[in-house]
């Protein structure tokens, strides 16, 4: 496994009054009143999820849990909002988390 695999990839955006963030890697998603709070949100539900496939009930799925990408959908709009992001200094956010495990 490399660096680059702990690393997963999300992002939020506004969509009317309420935030809502992905998480491209699991296809996992949130919405929260603020970036903060869906931020939390995803963070808690990533933690949740790795703990789930490697530890709880789901182990026996491991394999293809954690390896769940978003449709072809979410990264073209994942991309399409990074483009907007750079060109136009939008308020969208994409941030890196990191795959949350524990040492055995």
């Amino acid at each position: 496994m490399k660096p680059d695999d702990l690393i997963l990839r999300c992002y939020a955006e506004k969509e009317e009054d309420v935030w809502v963030a992905v998480c491209l890697d699991f296809c996992l998603a949130a919405q929260g009143d603020s970036l903060v709070e869906v931020k939390a949100k995803l963070e808690a539900q990533i933690a949740d999820y790795v703990h789930d496939a490697l530890v709880g009930d789901d182990r026996e799925f491991a394999h293809q849990l954690l390896t769940r990408k978003a449709p072809l959908q979410f990264w073209a709009r994942y991309y399409l909002l990074k483009l907007k992001t750079a060109l136009f200094h939008t308020t969208d956010a994409f941030f890196d988390e990191v795959m949350p495990l524990k040492p055995a």
